[in-house]
């Protein structure tokens, strides 16, 4: 059995098998972070939760001897952008 081979038909192979690795490698282009919401607790304990489509944001700092925690509102742009630090806003 003589096995021969067509040049047309190797070329029209090696570009379906170049056009199948293309279209399989092709990766969604989401955020590794997928959902609106993002909590972060730190080591102290310290609880932050930031709404990414509005940028709001709250913190609950270490809960106090007592057990009540006072929760601490934001808004990330605004905070940012006047360099305001809000737990010390927070406490007086």
């Amino acid at each position: 059995m003589k096995i021969t081979l067509d040049t047309k038909f190797l070329l029209l192979g090696f570009l379906g098998a170049g056009l199948m690795f293309t279209a399989i490698s092709f990766k969604n282009e989401q955020s590794p972070f997928i959902g609106k919401y993002h909590t972060e607790v730190n080591a102290n304990n310290m609880v932050v939760i930031l709404d990414s489509e509005t940028g709001n944001y709250i913190i609950a700092p270490p809960i106090q001897q007592s057990g009540k925690t006072t929760w601490i509102k934001g808004e990330f742009n605004k905070t940012f952008s006047a360099a305001i630090d809000n737990k010390r806003e927070a406490k007086q």
